[in-house]
């Protein structure tokens, strides 16, 4: 076959980017802080600002711009843990949020749990739902959002993942650090200690995320 006969190659598709939301400057700042090679596309943390309302906004508007219209989104940050035993610097992986408006199920669990394993060696991770609230959890307040099954609470996860689905189908995820738990509250002595050691988790969270991003493009067999 002549050059001039041979039919036009398919233009290689765009991948999707990568959106990590996050409510806080000092969340951002690890998270941009990280190592940033091995994403398989563009990548943007965006800081939301605190509360379902601020990260409702904020993700609309981050979605809203060109070329963002189809970015996988993972809500990320730090977290209070509700169980027994959990630890500041452990991580959670939520295999939903829970909110308002319900529950939603997220993409690729196993495989970010597999991701931040490598990521992360030695720290625990944490599975199960991820509950959403619109003020600091404390006290009596944490026995009854465990109760209900909930293994986690922080205040932007369910309302980003919610929001980022209402604009169209893409992949979704929450990852935490926990911050403070039952035995660890942020009242307490220690608080500083914790709270250097979820940073420090923190930092090196962005090559899981890539990771998953990565094997979720991969076609399905």
């Amino acid at each position: 076959m002549r050059e001039r006969d041979r039919p036009p190659e398919e233009p290689e598709a765009a991948v999707p980017p990568l959106l990590v939301a996050c409510a806080l400057g000092i969340e951002r700042f690890a998270l941009r802080g990280g190592e940033r090679a091995g994403a398989p596309g563009p990548v943007r943390v965006l800081r939301t600002g605190m509360g379902p309302a601020h990260a409702a906004r904020g993700v609309a508007r981050a979605l809203a711009r060109e070329g963002w219209g189809a970015a996988a989104v993972v809500a990320s940050g730090f977290c209070a843990g509700l169980a027994p035993g959990m630890h500041p610097g452990d991580l959670v992986v939520a295999e939903e949020t829970r909110g308002p408006d319900g529950a939603l199920a997220c993409d690729g669990t196993d495989l970010l749990v597999e991701a931040l394993a490598r990521a992360v060696p030695g720290r625990t991770v944490h599975t199960g739902p991820l509950t959403g609230s619109d003020h600091v959890v404390r006290g009596p307040e944490r026995a009854v959002l465990a109760a209900g099954g909930a293994i986690a609470v922080d205040m932007e996860s369910a309302t980003t993942l919610r929001t980022a689905r209402a604009a169209g189908p893409r992949p979704l995820a929450a990852v935490r650090v926990v911050v403070d738990a039952p035995e660890h509250e942020l009242v307490r002595i220690g608080t500083v200690r914790g709270g250097i050691s979820a940073f420090r988790v923190l930092r090196a969270v962005l090559p899981a995320f890539f990771e998953w991003h990565r094997s979720l493009l991969l076609p399905r067999r």
